[in-house]
């Protein structure tokens, strides 16, 4: 997996409604992990991005590359 901003991170807690804890459950990390990464503070380590990532892309979102627009985020297409 590949790294993703803070920005994403929150971006994609908001479309899928979820709040920190919820997403910390989910991811199996500290809530003091998740707030520190999502107001820029601290890096976490790749492993611990992978398992935010990974809890968000289950829960029905997709992080999109940069593409001459930046980063970005958006819900998975439902069905198909």
């Amino acid at each position: 997996m590949t790294g993703f901003s803070p920005q994403q991170c929150k971006a994609a807690r908001s479309l899928l409604g979820l709040h920190q804890e919820e997403l910390c459950k989910l991811a199996d990390v500290t809530i003091k992990t998740l707030s520190d990464f999502e107001s820029g503070k601290t890096s976490p380590y790749t492993s611990t991005l992978d398992k935010l990532r990974d809890a968000l892309e289950k829960a029905g979102v997709v992080f999109v590359d940069p593409n001459g627009l930046g980063p970005g985020v958006r819900l998975k297409e439902r069905g198909g």
